[in-house]
């Protein structure tokens, strides 16, 4: 199956609540992130996804990987997403940019809504409700230095 590479993070709240987003003419539920630039490393592909999506500066040597994890596409049928996700301490997160249309906060310990991307419920959430081990990761990961390939073909929305 074809796979879309992107990059993620993890933002939570004073509460430990995850920030989703819903992106502009979707219907599911994802981390905030994206696609790479040519030559990003992972790490700075989601210091400027989240620049782009929620106007919001992240410290880019406070990111800490949480691993490389793959799933169905949540918005393109066919395609699967690869994403190195990441974790940042807490930041104030107020409204939405780009073309982020909604933002969602999800408490590890409630049930989890059918609108979640697959990516969040098969491995994210998992991890950090501590109901599944963290993986072991590449060096490169740890560096923030992993490059993701263009993707395949050319979805319009992740």
């Amino acid at each position: 199956m074809p796979t879309i590479r992107v990059s993620a993070v993890v933002l939570r709240d004073d509460r430990g609540a995850v920030l989703t987003v819903r992106k502009r003419g979707s219907t599911r539920f994802m981390l905030p992130g994206g696609k790479p630039d040519a030559g990003e490393s992972a790490a700075q592909t989601a210091v400027r996804e989240v620049r782009e999506e929620l106007s919001v500066h992240l410290e880019p040597s406070a990111l800490q990987p949480i691993g490389v994890f793959r799933a169905a596409a949540a918005n393109e049928p066919g395609f699967d997403v690869e994403s190195a996700v990441f974790e940042h301490p807490p930041v104030s997160v107020s409204q939405p940019a780009a073309e982020i249309e909604e933002l969602r906060w999800q408490l590890l310990d409630e049930p989890y809504p059918t609108d979640l991307a697959p990516l969040l419920v098969e491995h994210v959430l998992p991890i950090l409700s501590g109901k599944r081990p963290r993986p072991e990761h590449p060096p490169q990961l740890l560096q923030g230095c992993v490059q993701l390939p263009q993707p395949v073909g050319k979805p319009q929305i992740l």
